[in-house]
């Protein structure tokens, strides 16, 4: 059996990546001595953008064990940690076509692990025994989609999961044979349910279940008892359970906004549907982190304020955490896993300038597991500070700017606009936004209405506004830097991925005059096509969807008036352009065809497409191309 040298951090000498890594140093050393702009601290794109090969870091539900995937004939395989002693570590999965896409730990000896590409691929699914390494499947390879309940263990034998395996557009409810065998149907669902949650003792007890228009709570007593309904929410409301309280069958730890406006941590009684609040914010929604199924515990809860905040509730866990903060003075440190016992914790440090890395802590013992980008922990760079301004029509609007280190009168301005639009900026490391900064931009992030996180007020009052008052609010955003004195006003671009893409393709139509160019990245073209790609599986979700954008049979004028398609000839700025092959949200069609009246109306367009990646670019090279190419074209258009 081949041993496996405790995360030795060494690469393999001049393996592929470090030749590419090579080559790359060397050509941005040479490019960047030449010239009169030369800047000593231009630090090469690769460094930004540079991935750890160990990733994905789990715990065995006994503490003994820390699972993780790392690179093994270029393909990522499941490797195990043994921490108490070291030399008994080892690999368990040869993968050398396929990559492990994700892995959980389903007992303390085995895990369940998929090499299965995307949501289009055959369902292919394993057990690997970590004691003798043997590998089986498990189950018969299929088409159908899965979602592991939560927790994703096994309970008496048997894994429960969501699949649409009796009908593709109806999701049931299995339990699965972690031994190996058919999936065994246990709940057809008729009450068009979404999810649902099992109990410590293996019961499944609770379901959530929407139309997109209602949101409704259900519970049973038992698996042989029917389901009642307990409470209903509108669209805009949270419901959602975290897990069962210990000893309590009636009563769960959930997050809610019911009758608020910030989503807050509650206990829920789940006969009379009365909460109990526990935990909250006035300024953002609680997160859900920090429930301990195996302890039936809230441990900790987090929010997303001005920083990451982590409250601590179980003392014991306080002590530790207390004990580890003390030794990363001035890092954000974010639990990431914990087993029952506080044996063993997986944790995250960084601050907005430091990448930090993945740690445990053992028994009182502290390791490092990987640095999340070692080639910039000694780098000087950028901090990010949080900023707010009114947008027109007196919203209040919060964002990031992240300033150069070299200081200017007023900054070329990145507008870097994050995707979903359901997602939202958080303080924090970014190598994309560090990548900016340090080749001179300023880096002007939006949370505009609509993103999550701020309360449902804030959130709704992006529903139907793909194309109107959030684009407003990320304008009013640019207009409050030109009026501080920040940006200057004849060199600002606006970028950004998926819906952040859109927003920079309908700025090139519609704000000719704001904005120098745009950089777009699989940014949604043609939103009749956007509704089309939906999985027959979320029909359900539909409903949420009209109203979040609209209603594209019933508000055709809408639809055309903001997909950058139909307004192509508008364009006169110059536009940068990635396409991914499997990008779902975007046909290829539509995407020739916008290309294709750019260039007639001969607007400088710059326009990379690579068949085999996605929405996002994966590959390493295709993420430094990517990157080479958005430095080279903001260098010439922002002079």
């Amino acid at each position: 059996m081949r041993k496996l040298f405790y995360l030795n951090r060494s690469r393999r000498f001049m393996n592929i990546k470090g030749i590419l890594k090579l080559v790359l140093v060397t050509l941005s050393t040479f490019i960047y001595s030449c010239g009169d702009s030369v800047k000593e601290d231009l630090i090469p794109i690769q460094d930004f953008f540079d991935r750890p090969d160990h990733t994905n870091f789990k715990i065995s539900p006994d503490g003994k064990w820390v699972a993780y995937l790392g690179l093994e004939d270029h393909c990522k395989n499941i490797f195990i940690l043994n921490l108490s002693n070291p030399d008994s570590s080892k690999q368990l999965t040869y993968q050398n076509s396929l990559n492990v896409q994700y892995y959980f730990w389903a007992t303390n000896d085995s895990i369940v692990f998929s090499n299965a590409q995307s949501y289009q691929d055959s369902l292919r699914l394993f057990t690997v025994d970590i004691h003798s390494e043997q590998i089986n499947p498990l189950f018969e390879t299929s088409k159908h989609t899965i979602k592991w309940l939560s927790p994703a263990r096994a309970f008496n034998g048997y894994l429960f999961a969501q699949m649409n395996r009796r009908d593709s557009t109806v999701i049931d409810l299995y339990k699965i044979p972690l031994k190996g065998g058919q999936p065994i149907l246990v709940d057809e669902n008729s009450n068009h349910f979404n999810d649902w949650f099992v109990s410590s003792d293996g019961k499944v007890r609770i379901a959530l279940s929407s139309d997109s228009v209602q949101d409704k709570l259900w519970y049973r007593e038992d698996e042989n008892k029917r389901f009642k309904e307990v409470l209903e929410t509108d669209f805009a409301s949270l419901i959602y359970p975290l897990g069962p309280v210990k000893d309590i069958n009636n009563s769960i730890y959930a997050l809610s906004n019911r009758g608020r406006d910030k989503v807050a941590l509650v206990r829920l009684n789940l006969e009379s549907g009365q909460e109990t609040i526990l935990s909250k914010n006035d300024e953002v929604d609680m997160n859900a982190d920090g429930y301990s199924f195996a302890r039936q515990e809230v441990l900790f809860s987090t929010a997303f304020d001005k920083r990451k905040a982590t409250t601590i509730y179980n003392k014991e866990l306080k002590n530790i955490y207390l004990q580890i903060s003390s030794k990363f003075e001035g890092n954000s440190v974010d639990i990431i896993e914990v087993d029952s016992s506080f044996n063993t914790i997986l944790f995250r440090t960084y601050t907005d300038t430091n990448p930090g890395g993945i740690y445990y802590y053992h028994k009182g013992i502290i390791k490092e597991l990987t640095p999340l980008n070692p080639s910039l922990r000694d780098k000087k760079l950028s901090h990010m500070e949080e900023i707010a301004f009114d947008s027109r029509d007196g919203k209040r609007i919060k964002g990031y700017l992240t300033y150069p280190l070299k200081k200017q009168d007023k900054y070329p301005v990145v507008v870097l606009v994050h995707d979903g639009p359901n997602r939202r900026d958080v303080w924090g490391f970014n190598s994309e936004v560090q990548f900016l900064a340090n080749r001179g931009y300023a880096v002007f992030q939006v949370n505009f209405r609509g993103s999550v996180g701020l309360g449902k007020e804030f959130y709704v009052a992006g529903f139907k506004q793909w194309g109107g008052e959030i684009q407003n609010d990320i304008n009013d955003g640019v207009a409050w830097l030109i009026h501080k004195g920040i940006a200057d006003k004849d060199r600002v671009a606006i970028m950004g991925t998926g819906f952040g893409g859109y927003s920079a393709l309908y700025a090139a139509c519609f704000n000719p005059t704001m904005y120098k160019c745009a950089i777009s990245s699989s940014g949604y073209i043609n939103l009749f096509t956007y509704f089309k790609e939906f999985p027959p599986y979320y029909n359900s979700y539909k409903q949420l969807y009209y109203r979040i954008i609209g209603n594209p049979q019933k508000e055709y004028e809408l639809f055309k008036a903001i997909s950058p398609l139909f307004h192509a000839d508008k364009v006169r700025m110059p536009v940068l352009m990635f396409q991914g092959g499997k990008d779902r949200y975007n046909t290829m069609t539509d995407v020739n065809q916008f290309v294709q009246k750019l260039r007639s109306n001969n607007v400088e367009l710059t326009y990379i497409y690579k068949e085999d990646e996605g929405r996002r670019f994966r590959k390493d090279e295709n993420i430094i191309e990517f990157y080479q190419n958005i430095e080279a074209f903001l260098k010439e258009q922002m002079k």
